[in-house]
């Protein structure tokens, strides 16, 4: 019986998408790698993620370089290198940088869909931006395809 889902790569190795994806992002295993069991990206946090919960998805991280700020349950969390942590599905959360250079993290997804997600952010560019940082109601209905939803801030709040 062959084995066609066998992948090695080596460290700068990536593996092909839809669209070219930013230098900070790199892609190990795609959904379909791993019969959509889980997607895992090697991601440097060039943005400081909102407040957003994912409703189908657990989200595991695991910290390479840098610190990786993990707001979770009305706590912030200061991850380090060799630091793992795991962000329930329905749980609402936000990643920031804590570090200069930023944190490089392995971004793992289950199940899988996340590098199509962010596929289709950078295929939307800067329309997802206000003032050079994500806009959550300019997400949301991008978001919205892989069941994240982003808490947009009140008028009272801005």
């Amino acid at each position: 019986m062959e084995n066609t889902r066998f992948i090695l790569l080596e460290g700068d190795e990536q593996r092909p998408g839809r669209v070219p994806l930013p230098p900070a992002f790199a892609v190990k295993a795609r959904s379909e790698d791993t019969e959509g069991r889980l997607s895992l990206l090697e991601v440097t946090l060039a943005h400081d993620i909102p407040r957003h919960v994912h409703h189908e998805a657990d989200e595991c991280i695991y910290v390479l370089e840098g610190v990786l700020e993990i707001d979770f349950e009305d706590h912030t969390h200061r991850a380090g290198p060799g630091m793992f942590a795991v962000l329930p599905r329905g749980v609402p959360h936000a990643l920031r940088r804590g570090s200069t250079p930023p944190p490089r993290v392995l971004q793992i997804s289950t199940p899988g869909g996340w590098e199509c997600y962010v596929e289709d952010l950078v295929e939307a560019g800067p329309s997802v931006l206000t003032d050079g940082r994500l806009d959550p109601a300019k997400i949301n209905p991008i978001a919205a395809k892989y069941h994240i939803e982003y808490e947009t801030p009140t008028p009272a709040s801005r």
